[in-house]
């Protein structure tokens, strides 16, 4: 009975090895046919960006590949930083699939069993596809890519108004670093999300540390207490918050905040409260009384020197030394009691006469000439028609004469006087004085030279002329004969010369309708003239030459009333006024 037990057990082994056997024999047969099968091909679950190609001929899985991802390349990619998007056209951008490479980096099947086994079990594993990139075309288009995706930072900015300070926040900008930026648009592409690059910050130059810094700084020692200049006879100037924002600013250079100092306005604005600090020098005045000579002292005086006053401002204003005292410097007279002293006024230094006016227009310029006959211009003053006569009306003895109002003729008490001033204004201007101001009439008056002219209206329209010499002149005038004549005397130390250039641009009178308060004329042509002064020293050389330009209007014609626009003489200061204009004739 063992016996046979052991025949049986002999026999099993014998079966279960041959089993075994054919088993091997089995597996080496299958895997001698898979390796033959699958020589050069494509190893089994494989994909190549998302396209599978298992297990294929590698010519097959090329055409593939070319087939499914035909047309990416002219497909946008977009790329994406932080909250910033744009988009490249791969085709456009020097990106090309090489999808012949990406098959020929693929591995051959593996020749272990095992491994050959496991590949019918495991995942698909998808391969990026290999791509050709033109860096001369592809950086062009990261450098468009990479400005899309930046924004420029803000500066932040403290600035001062009305002694207060105001904060304008900064803002961080954005931008992507090129390198990152190259490796994610050529390694990515292709993925279906886009491409993301991480932001990198950018900081403003003038950002919260730059404000805070100059606000607890250089601001704030500016603003907190107050800026005072010590000045002679008790005065002191102090300028407060208010008025030290209106000399500081805070402004942006070189990246950083600057406190600027305008030492010029400081200036202005401490000389505006420092009144009664200076004492400035007074000229010697000559006045006549009859024939008797007058003589007002000089006085030498003492004004503030501003340059060493001001000296180092800027640093004072942002400095502990806020108060100080002013430096003062003398003011001499520049006409002295001496000059007053040894003033002649032999010279006729200038003289004009005029003609032609009625009886009452005569009375009335007979009695300005007596007013100002005798009067003297110190040098460095200014004489004024208006202000040296003061009221002319009936209770100083003038009467009614002709005027011209609003353009056409009329009358009022003090006409005529006009005629005066025209004769006085020509007499300054071949003296050399400097023409303050003067106002043309409103057409021209042919008795009196083209472009140099004037007119006067008590307490509107005014005659000044400057003393820019340094010796005196006293007016003189005649009267009589149907004339009136205004000479200046002095010292004659310049010679004057008129050109009149002629008239031009010439308008005909224009007729309006008639109203009550027009009296109509005859017409006469507008024009357009210049006259040119020329001032010379005695020896013949020229000191200056002045042109001025006048456009005179038009005059009315018959049944016409006159115009109410004046043209316009510069550098006369008068415009239209609103008002009703008068003026002597």
């Amino acid at each position: 009975m063992k016996k046979a037990e052991g025949k049986n057990g002999a026999k099993g082994w014998l079966i279960a090895l041959g089993v075994l056997v054919g088993l091997v024999l089995i597996a080496g047969i299958a895997y001698a046919w898979d390796v033959a099968a699958n020589q050069d091909k494509i190893p089994r679950a494989v994909s190549v960006n998302g396209v599978d190609i298992s297990a294929m001929d590698r010519t097959a899985a090329v055409e593939k590949l070319e087939d499914e991802l035909a047309g990416v390349e002219s497909e946008p990619v977009s790329v994406t930083s932080g909250d910033l998007y744009t988009e490249l056209v791969p085709s456009e951008s020097g990106l090309a699939l090489d999808n012949q490479r990406a098959v020929d980096n693929i591995e051959e099947p593996s020749l272990n069993p095992f491994t050959r086994l496991y590949s019918f079990f495991r995942s698909t594993r998808d391969i990026p596809v290999e791509t050709n990139v033109d860096e001369a075309q592809l950086q062009p288009a990261l450098e468009r890519v990479k400005k899309n995706l930046s924004t420029d930072p803000v500066d932040g900015m403290l600035e001062l108004n009305n002694g207060e300070l105001k904060v304008t926040d900064p803002k961080l900008g954005q931008t992507v670093d090129a390198g990152s930026l190259h490796n994610a648009v050529t390694e990515n592409w292709l993925d279906s999300e886009g491409v993301d690059v991480d932001p990198e910050e950018v900081e403003p130059a003038i950002n919260d540390a730059a404000i805070e810094a100059m606000r607890t700084g250089d601001a704030a020692k500016a603003l907190d207490n107050p800026i005072t200049l010590k000045a002679k006879n008790n005065v002191t100037a102090t300028l407060n918050k208010p008025e030290i924002s209106q000399f500081t600013s805070i402004e942006k250079k070189d990246g950083k905040l600057k406190l600027a100092v305008d030492t010029n306005r400081a200036q202005e604005l401490l000389a505006e409260r420092s009144e009664g600090a200076d004492v400035p020098g007074v000229n010697a005045k000559i006045s006549f009384n009859g024939n008797d000579k007058q003589i007002t002292p000089s006085e030498d005086g003492e004004i503030i020197d501003w340059e060493p006053t001001m000296k180092d401002f800027d640093k004072r204003v942002t400095g502990d030394d806020r108060e100080w005292d002013a430096t003062y410097k003398p003011d001499p007279a520049k006409f002295t009691t001496e000059d007053a002293k040894k003033a002649t006024f032999n010279d006729t230094v200038g003289e004009f006469t005029t003609e032609g006016y009625s009886a009452t227009s005569g009375k009335n310029i007979e009695l300005v000439a007596q007013q100002v006959n005798g009067a003297v211009v110190n040098p460095g003053e200014t004489f004024s028609l208006n202000g040296y006569t003061g009221p002319r009306g009936t209770a100083q003895g003038y009467v009614e004469s002709g005027i011209i109002i609003d353009g056409h003729s009329g009358s009022a008490v003090g006409g005529g006087i006009s005629q005066f001033a025209t004769t006085l204004y020509n007499a300054a201007y071949f003296a050399g004085m400097e023409d303050t101001a003067h106002t043309p009439h409103s057409y021209y008056i042919s008795r009196y030279p083209a472009g140099r002219e004037a007119t006067v209206y008590e307490g509107a329209i005014d005659l000044q002329f400057t003393n820019t010499f340094n010796t005196p002149v006293r007016i003189e005038t005649d009267f009589g004969g149907g004339k009136i004549t205004v000479r200046l005397k002095g010292t004659k130390t310049v010679d004057v010369e008129s050109v009149n250039n002629g008239r031009w641009a010439k308008t005909e009178p224009q007729r309006k309708s008639v109203s009550e308060d027009c009296s109509p004329s005859s017409g006469a042509p507008g024009f357009t003239t210049s006259d040119t002064r020329v001032i010379k020293d005695l020896s013949g050389k020229e000191i200056s030459r002045e042109t001025t330009v006048c456009s005179r209007v038009t005059m009315c014609a018959p049944s016409t009333i006159g115009s109410t626009e004046f043209s316009g003489c510069e550098p006369w200061d008068w415009r239209p006024r609103s008002v009703t204009r008068q003026e002597s004739a």
